[in-house]
């Protein structure tokens, strides 16, 4: 009754066209983990959509969109994207946000941007959004719920959190939060938001009894989870399976189908190892090739080979029992492929991921080659249809991790996809 899609590597992996596909056959599209650090790109009749909070399965009028109580939520870029999307003729009427659901406040991003700051030569690469400080209030418990946000207790937990926060601020010579101002301004976003807001948990229960799909969508990826991924890169949340069910209240046993969404090549925003990134013409091909600009940020992606080792550990810690492979296209435009089949680390051969920085920084790369070339694939709708390149491209990966490639993208377009 559940399936669920993540990313695979380090995010930017095109989750939302995957998501957007599924969610045709959901009545449930729900968002588990992370904040507006994270955005999926949807283009829909030749106009492209930026999804920064709110589930893509809103573009489906019969799906309700959900925002869970993993989430953590800025509500100036909420109110953004639901004006946003109503601009565009979408009503809006089926976007719903967990009560549990914690804020971003305007001292979250404040602290996020001085964090940075302070740590120097081990900056993380944050987007500076707040994420990170929400979620550290959160489980000092000290955050600001969502049904908090529309009670008569706003504004004294507020006022609490701001002079506290003040403190730290001022004693770094960083800029202070006025309370009576962003009392007056989010007392406002909380009368736009206030009819959205409800008990999501119970609502997906009643949809698993009634035999109703419900899709859960990952933000970020594997090797930018909190407990898994190449700390202390990584993100503040867990987007690996596990977030499904802490950020949703839905249990393990619903879970059907785990897809885990990749590019035919990689690529990484921010600070940290990555052992394929190139750092020559070709992966400035892949960058433009591939339009690797960050959604949210507009930073150049770092570019590499696609890289099993690290897929294979993705694999084993979410389970998936599927893989979603985008930019067959792009990668396809180059002469020469490289995949990356196992590290070698102080001399020794390595097929298992490691997420130790000290050995990552040591690994290199071993890799197999293959022809490329595809020529224009965009309108391919079957495997068969595929050129042989990239049929042996797409067998040597599937042979690799044991793991069958179920969705293939061959263009930017929302109808540019193989299913298998």
């Amino acid at each position: 009754m559940v399936d669920v899609v993540l990313g695979a590597f380090y995010g930017d992996e095109g989750k939302g066209k995957i998501i957007d596909y599924l969610s045709k056959d959901a009545k449930y599209a729900v968002r588990f983990s992370g904040g507006n650090n994270a955005g999926h790109t949807i283009e829909v009749d030749g106009k492209k959509f930026a999804f920064h909070l709110i589930p893509s399965g809103v573009l489906n009028k019969e799906t309700k969109a959900i925002l869970g109580n993993g989430v953590v939520i800025d509500p100036k870029v909420l109110i953004d994207e639901i004006s946003n999307l109503k601009k565009n003729g979408y009503k809006v009427d089926n976007l719903y946000i967990s009560d549990k659901a914690h804020l971003i406040l305007p001292y979250h991003i404040e602290l996020d941007g001085m964090l940075e700051d302070i740590r120097k030569e081990r900056k993380i690469g944050t987007t500076k959004r707040g994420i990170g400080p929400a979620y550290c209030d959160k489980f000092e418990r000290s955050g600001i719920r969502m049904e908090d946000f529309i009670s008569d207790n706003f504004k004294s937990y507020l006022k609490t959190n701001i002079d506290n926060k003040n403190i730290i601020l001022k004693a770094y010579g960083y800029k202070e939060i006025d309370f009576e101002s962003t009392y007056k301004e989010y007392k406002e976003y909380a009368k736009i938001l206030k009819p959205y807001i409800c008990d999501t948990t119970k609502m997906l229960h009643k949809a698993l009894k009634n035999n109703e799909k419900i899709l859960c969508e990952g933000a970020q990826a594997t090797l930018l989870d909190i407990d898994f991924g190449t700390y202390p890169y990584v993100t503040s949340s867990n987007p690996t399976i596990g977030g499904v069910c802490t950020g949703t209240g839905i249990g393990a046993k619903y879970i059907k189908n785990v897809y885990g969404v990749i590019k035919a090549y990689s690529s990484r925003v921010g600070e940290g190892p990555y052992v394929t990134e190139l750092k020559n013409e070709i992966g400035d091909k892949i960058r433009e090739l591939g339009h690797e600009y960050g959604t949210t940020t507009k930073r150049p992606r770092r570019c590499g080979w696609l890289d099993i080792v690290a897929l294979n550990y993705a694999i084993m810690l979410n389970g998936l029992t599927g893989i979603c492979m985008n930019h067959l296209d792009t990668i396809g435009k180059l002469d020469k492929i490289k995949l990356c089949v196992a590290y070698e680390i102080d001399g020794k051969r390595e097929e298992y991921f490691t997420t130790n920085e000290h050995l990552l920084s040591k690994a290199k790369p071993i890799y197999e080659e293959f022809d490329g070339n595809f020529g224009d694939i965009s309108n391919c709708k079957t495997y068969d249809e595929l050129p042989i390149n990239a049929k042996k491209y797409i067998d040597r990966i599937e042979e690799l991790t044991n793991t069958k490639i179920k969705f293939i993208g061959t263009g930017a377009g929302r109808e540019n996809i193989i299913i298998r």
